[in-house]
């Protein structure tokens, strides 16, 4: 883990957040006691998209509707 002053932090706060983010901790000191952990942010894991269609292929196979969900919603409101 680096460290760093506050005085260095004041005058070169470019570089410490540089080491942050580029995965390091960093103690921020104050006359030589920690006062402060800087640490980069928790990744967040992507989360994987269902794959829709190929579950409605699954489900339905070959089968394609003559008309379109739409055309069915509009149908029944009465609207062409």
């Amino acid at each position: 883990m680096k460290s760093a002053t506050i005085r260095e932090l004041k005058h070169d706060m470019t570089t410490v957040l540089s080491w942050v983010a580029g995965g390091e901790t960093v103690e921020v000191r104050r006359r030589a006691k920690p006062v402060a952990i800087l640490s980069p942010p928790k990744r967040k894991a992507r989360v994987a998209v269902p794959d829709f269609a190929a579950r409605l292929r699954t489900i339905y196979g070959p089968h394609v509707l003559s008309s379109t969900g739409t055309d069915l919603v509009s149908e029944a409101r009465g609207k062409s």
